[in-house]
């Protein structure tokens, strides 16, 4: 099973308190008014509703569809916005997923391009965002900034992340993780625990592992360049702030050349 068939019931009501990204996006939709914008590994629709509801019109592809029928779900909530939304169920590796150059905003949020490790589905992905994209159109990744991961230090500790009621079943979950980063192959190895009390007061736990690829601004930029995108800005977070030495994230803005 994948990682996000596993956790799929999990994701959103873990996910609430992240929203700290759509106001970067509904910015980013409004300067691109009129256009549509493809959502890259949009899950339940975290960003696309958001967008969707402000007027934009917005189509999402993802892999796996425990995700996507949750993203449908919301869609039987709120019919008026079927108008806006489409969802795609699809691997973005693979050319013939979507249609040649039709939309003029494309973004993968938070962290989705660290999904591919190796250099030939980093390319296939990087290509295939070129042929769906406009010409002159925008692509915006938003990544960790890897220099600041490499430099904190290592630990076998189960951290506990978060604490939150799955919604179905009203149950208390607690989401731990433990993690190891191999800084050689820029690859971070997450198993995510998630214990859930039951209504008896048993314990159910759930063991998810992700892995991760850690990209570098001049890896990035040259993947880009050879994918057919030329590099225009890059900043620090999602508030335009400088990427520099200490900042935590690296948000690239790159143009379908």
């Amino acid at each position: 099973m994948s990682f996000y068939a596993q956790i799929a019931r999990y994701y959103d009501a873990e996910n609430t308190d992240k929203d700290d990204d759509i106001p970067f996006y509904l910015d980013l939709a409004e300067r691109h008014e009129g256009e549509t914008i493809l959502d890259i590994a949009c899950g339940t629709g975290r960003e696309v509703f958001p967008l969707a509801r402000a007027g934009h019109t917005v189509h999402g592809i993802d892999i796996e569809p425990a995700m996507l029928e949750r993203a449908e779900a919301v869609l039987e909530r709120e019919p008026k916005l079927r108008n806006k939304v489409k969802f795609v169920q699809g691997d973005i590796r693979k050319e013939n997923q979507l249609p040649a150059k039709q939309y003029g905003l494309t973004i993968v949020p938070y962290n989705g391009l660290m999904h591919f490790h190796t250099q030939d589905d980093q390319l296939a992905v990087l290509k295939n965002l070129r042929k769906w994209t406009e010409d002159g159109g925008t692509l915006v990744l938003d990544l960790p900034n890897a220099g600041d991961v490499y430099a904190t230090e290592d630990t076998d500790a189960i951290i506990l992340e978060r604490t939150f009621l799955e919604p179905e079943t009203g149950h208390l979950v607690m989401q731990q993780s433990v993690s190891t980063l191999d800084r050689t192959a820029q690859i971070l190895r997450v198993t995510w625990i998630y214990d859930e009390i039951t209504a008896d007061g048993t314990l159910k736990r759930t063991f998810a592992p992700l892995t991760l690829y850690y990209y570098f601004l001049s890896e990035i930029t040259l993947l880009l360049s050879v994918a057919g995108f030329e590099v225009e800005e890059v900043y620090g977070d999602l508030d335009y702030n400088d990427y520099e030495d200490g900042c935590t994230r690296m948000v690239i803005f790159a143009k379908a050349v």
